[in-house]
């Protein structure tokens, strides 16, 4: 099953119980909500509190991405805060086998990110233990940058290993999707494409929604 996931990162933030509310009815699979500690990436963004107020609004599920160091630290606050999907940094993670069954012994889905010159084999040892795995098409920080073209072999190549090893583990990806290119992405492997720029940029974010429905099902 395709997702469709609206990127806060780049929602108005004076607004946002109205922002998310309207990309809910438009059509949004998951809510994708980027937490940056100014440390692992040059951004400062939100905490628990942002989506706990989140969880009182949305009712579909909360993709929280830990772009943080120290992530496991923070696992418990995310998690009661109403987290559905946490998603954490391999780079930033030194003991990833342990944050990943932390996240899951919490009873929620656990995802891992690669940044962009981060390779796969990153993952030979984990990724049949995870619930997806998130490739970074842009270099992590900032919303509104363009997306990696060469990243696109990235996903093709994930997919085939995924494939091969009949593995029940989810693409994500994330950074510089819009309406086209997320139809060449879903091609090359993607299952759930997070969109900040690309959606809450447009001044139809309903329209958006739809023609990015049409492209993955084409």
């Amino acid at each position: 099953m395709k997702r469709i996931a609206p990127s806060i990162l780049s929602a108005d933030l004076a607004n946002l119980a109205q922002e998310v509310q309207e990309v809910t009815e438009a059509g949004a699979d998951w809510l994708h909500v980027d937490v940056m500690d100014g440390h692992f990436v040059p951004n400062i963004t939100i905490g628990p509190v942002v989506v706990a107020s989140l969880k009182k609004v949305v009712k579909i599920p909360l993709d929280v991405h830990l772009m943080i160091e120290n992530a496991d630290l923070y696992l418990d606050a995310f998690v009661e805060a109403g987290a559905d999907i946490l998603t954490v940094q391999a780079e930033a993670c030194p003991h990833l086998h342990r944050t990943v069954h932390a996240i899951k012994e919490r009873g929620i889905r656990a995802g891992v990110a690669l940044n962009p010159a981060t390779p796969l084999e990153s993952l030979a040892y984990i990724l049949d233990e995870l619930d997806l795995v998130m490739i970074m098409t842009v270099n992590p920080g900032f919303g509104g940058q363009e997306f990696i073209v060469t990243m696109l072999p990235k996903i093709k190549h994930l997919k085939q290993i995924i494939t091969k090893r009949k593995l029940k583990v989810e693409i994500e990806v994330d950074g510089g999707i819009k309406t086209d290119n997320i139809g060449k992405v879903a091609r090359n492997g993607g299952d759930i494409f997070v969109a900040g720029s690309g959606i809450f940029g447009t001044p139809d974010r309903a329209a958006t929604i739809r023609k990015m429905r049409e492209a993955i099902g084409k």
